[in-house]
């Protein structure tokens, strides 16, 4: 299924393509471009059913499909997608505004696994070296991370990515930064060799059902995101009738989540964010103006002085929280009455980078039955903000949330009596949540979902519980107490970057 991605922007980038070996030999350095870039390239008959099938000799060391969401980063979605397609193979390179990623990687293993039959053994070779890299903004990796993970493959592809959201927590908890790129040809070039030297990491899913009981008005309770329901990544969709995990008489919503999940006010923030962006995308063209926005919102949604505003419920008046600590009992989790917002972290970068968790104390680790966060450790970290100046508190060396628990487990109940509706959000994708309005409940349950394979470069923040240099980087450097006081520091107004919203993704529909 070829994608003209040159035809799409051959009028605007007419030189992009005839000058194609000029520019890689000044990008490179020297005369080895074309060389160099076999160890990325993929011929066309592994990528396109049909072609013809050509002898090769040489086995790329690193073959790649280059995912973009042209619609992130302002334009540079667009420059990135003419430069990859200038540097490789353009059926390499794939425009997620025009080609569904299930669809595509459907395609290409049905395609590989039919050459192997047929004794290709380069195809096989292809299938084992493969690597995905993938632009956009939080939601979009998330999104191209629940593909991968329903191909259901013996070895998926390990991705990469490309930070061009405004909060880019994945890309920066691997190690690949958080401000957006540059978009030259060397730059590219400099960004394909790391993803050839990056080592493969493997990081929890983690599963969400939420079900609420079917009452006479249709869908009272269903989600609802900014004028649609989110789907970009792996969100909520309803199950269908014959799914196993569909109940007579309720409404049932699967999705899932590698990054966080969250609830009350910071959703709340990102949520009216989200809508105001949809509305006037003209307005948000670049992280700076994203996140003064943001800023903006966060005052007016109250997120600052969040026990002034009748809408900003704690979370223990919302819900009764259950988690299981491994494989355990149920038990109740005692949240705080100041807490405002909670978050279910699987890796140690939110709001932009910042480590809710921090670096607890060994000894009282211990005697709370705490151990050091891992991403493949098959347990998550459940932490508690009362408002954005909480929040500022991780800006310090030391700063942390309220750490509340670790669990494999955690089980939200809603029922009538607390408010109308919340705000929940995973991995940058908001939506508000209607409540019981007589005496049904909504659950929302979070469990494990097997693993996915990261790409990380040195710079990993990430911890795996398998790396022997995990245990000796963490210091017990923390000398605050876990509990909820106020007397923490509470910096200056303008450095409030944290909890602001990353980039989603509104393009097409999961199959």
């Amino acid at each position: 299924m070829k994608h003209n991605t040159r035809n799409k922007f051959s009028s605007c980038y007419a030189l992009s393509f005839p000058v194609r070996k000029w520019s890689l030999e000044i990008a490179m350095g020297d005369g080895n471009s074309i060389r160099t870039l076999k160890e990325f390239s993929i011929p066309d008959y592994i990528l396109v059913p049909g072609t013809e099938i050509r002898s090769v000799s040489h086995v790329p060391a690193c073959p790649v499909i280059v995912f973009i969401n042209t619609k992130s980063g302002g334009q540079l979605g667009g420059e990135l997608l003419v430069t990859y397609s200038s540097l490789l193979n353009q059926n390499q390179v794939y425009d997620l505004g025009v080609n569904a990623p299930d669809k595509v990687l459907h395609q290409l293993y049905a395609n590989i696994e039919k050459l192997k039959h047929n004794g290709d053994n380069f195809a096989a070779e292809i299938q084992n070296r493969l690597r995905i890299i993938v632009a956009g903004g939080d939601g979009t990796a998330s999104w191209l991370l629940g593909v991968v993970s329903d191909l259901k493959l013996s070895h998926p592809p390990p991705i990469a990515t490309v930070p061009l959201g405004t909060g880019n927590n994945l890309p920066f908890a691997f190690g690949w930064g958080k401000k957006n790129p540059t978009t030259d040809l060397q730059s590219v070039a400099s960004f394909l060799n790391h993803v050839k030297a990056a080592k493969e990491m493997k990081i929890d899913s983690w599963h969400i059902i939420m079900r609420m009981k079917a009452s006479s008005k249709e869908g009272s309770c269903d989600p609802i995101a900014p004028l649609e329901l989110p789907h970009a990544m792996h969100a909520f969709n309803r199950v269908s009738s014959s799914d196993k995990l569909n109940l007579e008489g309720y409404h049932t919503y699967r999705g899932g989540f590698w990054n966080y999940f969250s609830m009350g006010m910071d959703a709340q923030v990102s949520y009216a964010f989200h809508s105001e962006r949809k509305l006037h995308p003209e307005k948000f063209k670049n992280q700076l103006y994203n996140q003064s926005a943001y800023l903006k919102l966060g005052c007016t949604q109250g997120w600052f002085l969040s026990s002034l505003f009748q809408s900003s419920r704690n979370i223990a008046q919302l819900t009764k929280v259950k988690i299981m600590k491994r494989q355990g009992q149920w038990e109740d989790l005692h949240i705080p009455s100041s807490i405002r917002s909670i978050v279910c972290l699987n890796l140690p970068s939110f709001s932009g980078g910042l480590n809710p968790w921090g670096k607890p104390n060994r000894k009282k680790s211990i005697y709370r039955d705490l151990t050091l966060p891992f991403v493949d450790d098959g347990l998550f970290e459940v932490v508690g903000f009362r408002d954005a100046w909480h929040g500022l508190v991780l800006l310090a060396p030391n700063g942390h949330g309220t750490r509340l628990a670790q669990a494999s487990k955690i089980r939200f109940e809603f029922h009538k009596g607390a408010t109308d509706c919340t705000f929940m959000r995973i991995d940058g994708e908001p939506w508000k949540q209607p409540l019981p309005q007589d005496d049904d409940a909504v659950v929302v349950e979070i469990s494990h979902h097997g693993q996915v394979s990261m790409l990380a470069t040195p710079l990993c923040r990430s911890k795996s519980m398998h790396d022997p240099s995990s245990n000796s980087t963490d210091h017990e450097d923390d000398s605050s107490d876990d509990e909820d006081d106020s007397s923490e520091e509470r910096r200056k107004f303008g450095a409030a970057e944290t909890f602001k919203y990353p980039e989603g993704v509104d393009l097409s529909r999961l199959s």
